[in-house]
């Protein structure tokens, strides 16, 4: 029923638009239900298509009700449906806005489907449509970014953040289609943080830290942004501070503020969803740094059951949080005296099963793995937990050999983000929104 009355939407505002020589655009407000569009919130007074509009929302809640490949691929039909109702030899803000959503839509749901190429394909079109608002192109970039870091393609992340950046060298352009500079100046927060966050990544922390500083703007520290800096204080040991942002990142998203605010558009891995979750999985990390494992462990539980309920039991970001939970429970091992051996194997066995890591036999150094950083670390904590029993010494020792190997991250060796001391600041923050250890 939903896709046969989003495919009459699309036709009828073809009929409409040839009879009445006005088109498929106008700029009557949309109305989006909050079931979808929260997490796939549109600029108040950006002019879309309110058709347009609604058949997003039509296709987002349509591909997420059933969660099966076919849904997806109606939902995806819905979009496709769509644009093919608007013309691209329209140049008006107002149309490419349009258009720039609906591709925006279809990267999201590509995404959620694992098709990262193919997302990033129509994330890259809209670079070209020119006239679309500034908070467009800022989502589409920071969208491009969070693919290409969960892709491990740190170069072009790094390219894809400056042009995120370059966009504000003359901003004054587009600070009218907000009427006034208040828009744009959020918008240059987020594509300052962004930056911020390629750099932690790249283990640049000065750096990191300049980028950050615009973050600290209550307007702009929302959403991304304050999970992004909340990142970078937790891994400079700045606990208290990274918790606020954590929080603050959850509370706004919780209370649906992204209705409200005309600058939070976002999809793919940086969508409200994903925030919310990396948000709340690095508040469950934090609170396991802090030694207040029953908190840690009621947190990463939570946020364990909605990543199941949003992506599937079987997708790889289970295992990224599952990797979370066996590294508290080591945690909590270690400086208790206890032992929690059976609960950690089976928590990283699964882990790594999710997360389809190689076998032994393939080289670190030379394997292709997917969010190589959490496979890395999880074989590199199942090892210990291998080498303290006598039978299976030699095989922790391979998987350690292996993890050590595969292990890339910049900032921390792999000993070091697996050493637990309460002397050390030094402490690997998982980012799940990408995958990566910062």
């Amino acid at each position: 029923m939903m896709l046969s009355t989003a495919l009459k939407l699309s036709r009828g505002a073809m009929t409409a638009g040839r009879a009445t020589g006005i088109g498929l655009f106008s700029r009557t407000p949309s109305r989006l239900s909050p079931s979808s569009s929260r997490f796939f919130c549109g600029p108040k007074g950006s002019n879309a298509s309110p058709v347009a509009l609604q058949m997003i929302d039509y296709a987002l809640s349509h591909a997420r009700s059933l969660k099966s490949d076919e849904s997806y691929a109606q939902g995806l039909l819905v979009l496709e449906q769509c644009l093919s109702t608007q013309s691209n030899e329209v140049v008006d803000a107002t149309s490419q806005n349009s258009r720039a959503m609906v591709l925006l839509a279809m990267s999201t749901l590509l995404f959620e489907r694992g098709a990262f190429d193919d997302a990033i394909d129509k994330l890259q079109t809209i670079q070209g449509l020119e006239h679309s608002h500034l908070g467009v192109r800022v989502a589409s970039l920071e969208d491009l970014v969070g693919l290409n870091l969960l892709l491990e393609r740190n170069d072009t992340s790094q390219v894809l953040a400056d042009k995120c950046l370059q966009l504000f060298v003359n901003a004054s352009t587009d600070i009218d289609c907000y009427n006034d500079g208040v828009g744009s100046k959020v918008l240059n927060v987020r594509a300052q943080a962004l930056k911020g966050l390629v750099e932690l990544v790249h283990g640049n922390l000065e750096s990191a830290e300049s980028f950050f500083q615009t973050s600290r703007d209550d307007k702009g520290c929302t959403g991304n942004v304050a999970l992004s800096y909340g990142e970078f204080l937790h891994s400079t040991g700045k606990f208290s501070l990274a918790k606020e942002l954590y929080q603050k990142a959850i509370e706004e998203i919780s209370a649906n503020k992204e209705f409200a605010d005309p600058h939070a558009l976002s999809g793919c891995c940086m969508s409200g969803r994903e925030v919310w979750l990396a948000a709340t999985c690095a508040l469950g990390q934090l609170e396991g740094h802090l030694g207040n494992f029953s908190e840690a462990e009621e947190i990463l539980t939570s946020v364990l059951t909605k990543t199941e309920e949003h992506f599937g039991s079987h997708h790889p970001n289970v295992g990224t949080v599952l990797t979370c939970v066996a590294l508290m429970f080591r945690h909590k091992a270690i400086m208790e005296h206890s032992s929690s051996l059976l609960i950690q194997e089976g928590l990283y066995r699964r882990a790594l099963d999710l997360l389809k890591a190689p076998s032994l036999g393939t080289e670190g150094t030379k394997a292709d793995v997917g969010r190589r950083d959490i496979v890395a670390l999880a074989r590199g904590a199942y090892a210990e937990v291998l080498c303290v029993q006598q039978n299976r010494k030699d095989e922790g020792e391979k998987m350690k050999r292996w993890a050590e190997t595969a292990w890339r991250n910049r900032r921390l060796s792999l000993a070091e983000a697996l050493e637990i001391s309460e002397l050390s600041s030094k402490v690997p923050v998982i980012d799940a929104r990408i995958s990566r250890a910062l």
